[in-house]
């Protein structure tokens, strides 16, 4: 059985996963490389996938909810980002 994974934990997770796509190294070929961006799209997709229900959740606070809106926020830009080659 999958262990739980706590809404903290989740959103600790999907920022480490924000901060490790925008960290993620250009390969020489520059950002238009297909091979990068599905990489950096596949980690974004990941952050968004831990945090998608939590909005949802009856125990989810306003606080909660406006972090999770920052996250998708951070998550947005970094894709921006990527497109600005």
């Amino acid at each position: 059985m999958a262990k739980l994974i706590t809404m903290a934990e989740r959103m600790k997770r999907a920022r480490a996963l924000i901060e490790q796509a925008r960290t993620f190294p250009i390969p020489e070929t520059g950002k238009g490389d297909f091979s990068y961006v599905a990489q950096v799209k596949d980690l974004l997709r990941q952050a968004r996938d831990l945090i998608k229900f939590i909005s949802y959740t009856p125990s989810a606070t306003p606080e909660i909810k406006k972090d999770i809106a920052a996250i998708y926020a951070e998550a947005d830009e970094v894709e921006r980002d990527l497109h600005r080659a």
